[in-house]
């Protein structure tokens, strides 16, 4: 019955010392992650391009609404200005900033120049809501069953986009 004791009386005596040091380890770490912040950072709440088409990719009907900053390696103009993340549109993962022409003329009076010229090369934030669209190949001026998507962003308001 002694040797029982005995274990029973080291048991708890190491169990007491394991449970000592299991909350003395929690208190250090509650205390750690008090006592730090992650550094302040505004690139965090900004969505990059291949971020924007991936979310617009999860959520084809609704698309993503956010900031997205990106380097304009591209432009071109239809009715519209458009501003490319790659040199190439037609790249998957391309985010394209489709410009209305009210918008267009409006931005290109604040920036003394056109700005598929202006912005070329320029870090930009925009915001708005990035969708994927759907782009339909034709021949011979019909529609084939042939297509892709690209991702846009439609800026209705100068206002949406900021030059850094």
């Amino acid at each position: 019955m002694r040797w029982r004791r005995q274990l029973a009386d080291t048991l708890h005596r190491n169990h007491a010392k394991q449970w000592k040091h299991c909350v003395i380890s929690l208190i250090v770490v509650l205390a750690s992650g008090c006592a730090s912040r992650p550094p302040s950072n505004d690139s965090a709440r900004w969505i990059d391009p291949s971020q924007a088409v991936q979310l617009a990719a999860a959520s084809p009907r609704l698309g993503v609404t956010g900031v997205f900053a990106m380097t304009v390696k591209a432009t071109g103009k239809t009715g519209r200005v458009h501003l490319n993340s790659e040199r190439d549109y037609r790249y998957q993962r391309n985010l394209s900033i489709a410009i209305q022409a009210d918008a267009a003329a409006a931005l290109a009076a604040t920036l003394d120049a056109p700005p598929e010229r202006a912005l070329k090369g320029k870090q930009i934030l925009v915001a708005g809501r990035a969708k994927r669209a759907k782009i339909v190949f034709f021949a011979e001026g019909k529609p084939t069953d042939k297509y892709y998507y690209q991702t846009h962003v439609q800026v209705t308001r100068a206002s949406r986009i900021q030059v850094l």
